[in-house]
């Protein structure tokens, strides 16, 4: 497989970790879009949001409580923080394996920019 996250998740490729267990990793964006800028990934590859199924979809509330304490760890929960997912080429998907922005540090807007 030539999925980037996957060779991150089997230490093929380095990242800057922030959090990591048996289910999932966090690491840093290597271009970030605010002050904090994290992505979290399931280790099993799973394409995007719309890849999951019955079988596997529990591992995003996994991924949310963990969001929910990594946040917590860099003090996003009192100023607040984005928490993003792109599913497809036309949403900006530019890695095909799940994937979660957590992004603060910063006043976000909306529409994003």
């Amino acid at each position: 497989m030539d999925c980037i996250f996957c060779k991150i998740v089997d230490g093929a490729i380095p990242a800057k970790k922030v959090y990591e267990d048996e289910k999932i990793l966090a690491f840093y964006d290597i271009s970030p879009a605010a002050p904090v800028h994290i992505l979290v990934i399931p280790k099993e590859h799973i394409e995007s949001v719309v890849d999951l199924r019955k079988e596997n979809v529990e591992i995003v509330s996994y991924i949310f409580e963990k969001i929910r304490t990594i946040a917590k760890d860099f003090n996003l929960d009192e100023s607040g923080f984005r928490v993003v997912t792109n599913c497809g080429d036309d949403a900006g998907q530019t890695v095909k394996h799940l994937h979660f922005h957590i992004l603060g540090g910063r006043t976000m807007q909306w529409p994003p920019g």
